[in-house]
């Protein structure tokens, strides 16, 4: 006998909301439907209409609370791309080391998330509290834990001072001891394993039919990673290489724990990331122009349009705008959010598994709901359907009159 059961979009086990239908024979999951955009903000309509260009920064920063710098960042990249502003060399190491600081905390975050959705809330409060040391350099970089306000047009606001490097080295000192207790904790305990290996599976075909990303994709075997294949920044010069469940285990199966894995791997290659940044971090400028007025003023005569990618914890963020000369703010401005792609993984990963395994197996793609939802259309108190044909035309007519 077959049943459904509907979860969200207000529900006590979720932080955001999201629509879930599952449809159960006994305990086994037959079909899966998602229903995301129960939230829309309107932060992308808002960012083109801020007095000018550079408060849309600071908005950005508020897409997600966790990827407070990758979408400035990436918001960044789009406008020194489509402007013809270069950054100076210091300040793509200091946009470097604050984006790999960023990895590190988020995915410290996510293990505890994973650990309390497994009802492992000890090793949560243990993760939590080892994610502190990392928060507390962010702090002492930028002056807040959380929105940063550290990245602008043409390089960086604040410098990484010669009294912070020493701090900085403890606190990685710190985390390349505490990374052989917490692997032990994650992979080796057999509750864990239990309620990973082989639960959620997303196949290497499927991972990229799906045009997964992130760690998503990676724990899946494929070996794509921004950083790695259109490397910004000062990135080229550390060689970044995707990672991938197999050069620990040899294998790659592409469940829930192979994606631990792929986390903890990229908070060490993190690590070694930000060591080679501090040792090899060229002395100069940090802003190309540091008159904010002038650089608005630049800004706004500019005319162009870029698309900019940037390899957020979650995956590969994309940021598109649009300058037109004489505008007081940005004409064109487009986001997509990685988990708004790896949200389509969740139905074959949750196909034939059980009930119990929906929060890890939703919670291993790492969501975030506040960066993804969108906007729903509704007309005369009816919610209206876009077919696929339907979205190609209002394409087609939004870039005709972007055009004129």
């Amino acid at each position: 006998m077959k049943y459904e059961v509907p979860i969200g979009p207000i529900h006590p086990a979720l932080k955001e909301p999201i629509m879930l239908k599952f449809t159960l024979e006994g305990e086994r999951i037959v079909d899966v439907d998602v229903i995301a955009s129960q939230n829309h903000r309107g932060i992308e309509w808002i960012g083109m209409n801020r007095n000018n260009p550079v408060q849309s920064i600071y908005l950005s920063e508020r897409i997600c609370g966790i990827c407070n710098f990758c979408h400035p960042a990436c918001l960044v990249m789009a406008v020194e791309e489509a402007a013809g502003i270069e950054s100076p060399e210091r300040a793509e190491y200091i946009r470097v080391i604050q984006g790999e600081l960023e990895r590190i905390h988020s995915h410290l975050l996510w293990a505890g998330v994973a650990a309390h959705e497994l009802g492992f809330d000890s090793l949560l409060h243990y993760v939590w509290m080892v994610r502190e040391k990392v928060m507390d350099i962010l702090e002492l970089i930028n002056g807040n834990r959380v929105t940063k306000a550290i990245i602008m047009y043409g390089g960086v606001r604040r410098d990484i001072k010669d009294e912070h490097i020493p701090k900085i080295k403890r606190m990685l000192d710190y985390y390349k001891q505490a990374f052989g207790k917490l692997a032990k904790l994650f992979l080796e305990d057999k509750t864990i394993k239990m309620r990973t290996r082989e639960i959620g599976i997303l196949p290497y075909e499927e991972a990229i039919k799906l045009a997964t990303v992130g760690p998503t994709v990676r724990a899946s075997g494929v070996k794509k990673d921004v950083r790695q294949d259109m490397p910004y920044f000062a990135y080229p010069d550390f060689e970044v290489k995707a990672i991938t469940p197999d050069m620990l285990t040899g294998e790659t199966i592409g469940d829930t724990y192979d994606r631990i894995i792929v986390r903890l791997l990229e908070v060490k290659q993190s690590i070694e990331i930000i060591e080679q940044a501090l040792d090899e971090m060229p002395p100069g400028d940090i802003l190309a122009e540091p008159k904010i007025i002038k650089l608005i003023n630049q800004i706004k005569k500019a005319e162009g349009e870029a698309v900019a990618r940037y390899e957020a914890p979650r995956g590969e963020d994309i940021h598109y705008v649009k300058l037109k000369s004489g505008f007081e703010y940005l004409y064109a401005w487009k986001v997509r959010a990685p988990t708004y792609i790896n949200i389509l993984s969740w139905r074959p990963m949750l196909l034939d598994m059980q009930i119990a395994d929906i929060p890890i197996v939703a919670a291993s793609i790492d969501p975030c709901l506040s960066c993804t939802n969108r906007v729903v259309i509704v007309r005369n108190n009816k919610e209206e359907i876009l077919t696929a044909d339907d979205l190609h035309r209002l394409s087609v007519k939004k870039t005709r009159r972007l055009l004129r």
